[in-house]
């Protein structure tokens, strides 16, 4: 076959088999079979590996993914992702309707549309392609997740019909009942624990390094709010019946409601017949119909004031209570957990729940083998609420709380005023250790690459890493024999335990792990203190001064100081030269950067992109997460994302690299 005959071909193919995803995936209504699908499949995939001149991101076999293993890139969002606000009962549904009234009149309609259970996701299309996939994160940026996003069939990588040139479109990614049974089943029979909701399922899957993965996981969207410049309507209903004319994937539960008693109609209807749903749903959402009176109503700092949820009360289910674990988490809290007859809860098979503490155990009354009510009310485990005693069984013998740590033994301690227990052999306890190091190499921590939970558990098994500074000391010799290794990951991991050297103090303190001492409090106490030495020295008085410090905060940092394994653990780092000491504010070097925009991305060989963020602002620049029209400089580095540096090049941005970038301040 000739290369005209070929492009041809492939463009057919492209067309037909959209047209059949869309058949299949969106409408329900199959034209062809999935043999006949698969053989025009394996046609096109095999054009295309025969003509590789006429790729295209767009095309149905980019479906299948990658096994390349990439970081998410974090991406800007143009309008926040904000969460809405939660309503329990009719009543306080009510009072949102007459806070609209009074601040609007009476003159509008609600649209009704049921609350997913699932993870939220943004996307973006530019001339009806899909150009982007970004996770909510934390509203302002979100995780470019677009190659794992194009496996998802219900998708589409193309649009046709009469679609705006760009807009951005959200929704819920989620997996059906069916589906996550069979991946748990699968699970199971690998070995892997199961996931515990298909909530955490579908975030999971969003999150995986291989889009190959990724396309083997049974994940579905509904897409439910379009934004933009140009929207079709002043109506967010026929925006999105015109969305689901272009091959999105619009559900069929919506309703336009003129009153708020209609409002109340669909909500009873949907808390009673949700059980009869294909995937979860945990609530309902109500949002004001025109897009104008929206935009009047405007946002609080969290939540949009023309929308809200109506979540359904928790469902329960009776079941018998086998027996309780006792886990220990990373801060030494022993939570204890109950193990269950299996029981059907809420479209998913329950078998643990949580009991959270010892006054829980004690004020539900337990003993082994009452039979037990089970609540699921949004966690990720359920947890018990009541004991059905008129069921209990003689000589049942009552749940009592461990004495002694259940990992080493060491007898367990309560502070005044806390629910919890605590091992306090934090330097010797197993889950501890283990637990402290995960959280060490996270990526809002130390971000070292390469180390995830098995590998720590790995390293700790083979007598490799018993402490943090151990991390410090491990040479690729240890690591090329070990399961899953090899020379190449060995060298990435040691140079990503070097290249953490450089994360700066805020981060450091965060990492080490000091109990209530999060991200926000770990900045608000390295600006106090700029240095390791002066916060350990601090008083209790010098600690609450500090803004959101309180007296659990600050006795939980003496308390860190004071032990020795601790005052060790400082040292050590101090030697392998992590940085435990600096100032949030950057020095002022030169104005060279003076009103300049610039993005980062890739990874360097002279500065970690933290330190190059740094000199950004030292010489006067300003750090920005996305490409826009706006920037002024690309720093490029290897493993750059295509799409920055794509964009960048479409916008003539000027893209340098590490060196010209550095000759650039420097002259």
């Amino acid at each position: 076959m000739d290369k005209a005959a070929a492009q041809k071909r492939i463009e057919q193919l492209r067309e037909e088999l959209n047209h059949h995803n869309y058949k299949y995936y969106i409408e329900n209504q199959p034209e062809i079979s999935d043999q006949e699908f698969d053989l025009k499949m394996k046609e096109l995939t095999d054009l295309e590996s025969q003509f590789p001149e006429f790729a295209d991101p767009g095309s149905p076999t980019m479906r299948v993914g990658s096994d390349l293993s990439e970081e998410f890139e974090q991406v800007q969002h143009k309008y926040p992702m904000l969460s809405l606000g939660n309503t329990y009962s009719e009543e306080e549904l009510r009072d949102f309707h007459n806070r609209l009234v009074k601040l609007a009149g009476s003159n509008f309609s609600y649209v009704c549309e049921l609350k997913y259970d699932g993870t939220s996701i943004s996307l973006t299309y530019i001339n009806g392609l899909l150009h982007r996939a970004v996770t909510r994160g934390d509203g302002s940026v979100g995780d470019d997740v677009t190659r794992n996003v194009r496996t998802i069939r219900s998708v589409p990588l193309k649009l046709h019909g009469d679609y705006p040139s760009e807009f951005e479109i959200r929704g819920e990614i989620f997996l059906p009942i069916e589906g996550f049974e069979r991946l748990n089943r699968e699970r199971e029979k690998n070995g892997e624990p199961p996931f515990a909701n298909p909530r955490n399922a579908a975030a999971g899957s969003l999150k995986l390094q291989s889009s190959a993965l990724v396309a083997k996981r049974p994940l579905d969207c509904f897409l439910y709010y379009m934004l933009g410049d140009k929207l079709p309507t002043n109506s967010h209903y026929e925006n999105l019946m015109k969305a689901k004319s272009w091959g999105l994937k619009i559900s069929p539960h919506m309703k336009i409601c003129q009153s708020i008693e209609e409002v109340f109609e669909f909500i009873r209807y949907w808390d009673a017949a949700r059980h009869n749903l294909p995937f979860e749903i945990d609530g309902a959402v109500i949002k004001v119909d025109e897009i104008s009176l929206q935009n009047q109503l405007g946002n609080t700092a969290k939540s949009p004031r023309w929308a809200i949820a109506y979540k359904f009360k928790a469902e329960q289910a009776q079941t018998r209570l086998l027996s309780v674990d006792f886990q220990v988490g990373r801060t030494g809290a022993v939570t204890p957990v109950a193990n269950l007859e299996p029981v059907q809860l809420a479209g998913t098979v329950v078998k643990r729940a949580s009991l959270h503490n010892a006054d829980i155990i004690s004020d539900l009354g337990l003993h082994i083998n009452d039979m037990v009510t089970v609540e699921k009310g949004g966690e990720i485990i359920p947890k018990i609420t009541g004991v059905i005693l008129e069921q209990r069984l003689p000589q049942s013998e009552a749940v009592e709380f461990v004495k002694n740590c259940p990992a080493c033994d060491s007898p367990l301690m309560r502070v005044e005023g806390e629910a919890a227990h605590y091992c306090p052999n934090s330097a010797n306890c197993p889950p501890q250790i283990k637990g402290k190091l995960e959280h060490f190499i996270s990526r809002r921590a130390m971000n070292i690459d390469g180390l995830g939970s098995e590998t720590i558990n790995l390293l700790f098994n083979q007598n490799l890493v018993k402490t943090i500074s151990d991390l410090y000391r491990l040479r690729p010799s240890q690591l090329i024999h070990l399961d899953r290794l090899g020379e190449k990951s060995a060298r990435n991991i040691i140079n990503s335990i070097e290249e953490s050297k450089l994360v700066p103090w805020p981060r450091v303190l965060y990492a080490l792990g000091i109990r209530f001492v999060g991200e926000t409090v770990a900045k608000k106490l390295a600006k106090a203190f700029t240095s390791v030495d002066q916060l350990a020295s601090a008083t209790e008085e010098e600690l609450v001064a500090v803004d959101e410090i309180g007296e659990k905060i600050a006795e939980s940092i003496i308390a860190f100081f004071k032990s020795e394994s601790n005052k060790k653990l400082v040292d050590e780092l101090k030697q392998f030269g992590l940085k435990l000491e600096g100032t949030e504010e950057t020095t002022a070097l030169s104005k060279k950067l003076e009103d300049k925009t610039l993005v980062i991305s890739g990874t360097f060989s002279k500065y970690s992109r933290d330190e190059l963020k740094q000199l950004i602002e030292a010489h006067g620049g300003k750090n920005a997460t996305s490409v826009t029209g706006k920037t002024d400089f690309l720093v490029a580095g290897e493993k750059i994302g295509p799409s920055k540096l794509e964009k960048a090049k479409s916008l003539g941005i000027t893209i340098l690299t590490e060196e010209q970038f550095l000759g650039l301040i420097e002259k």
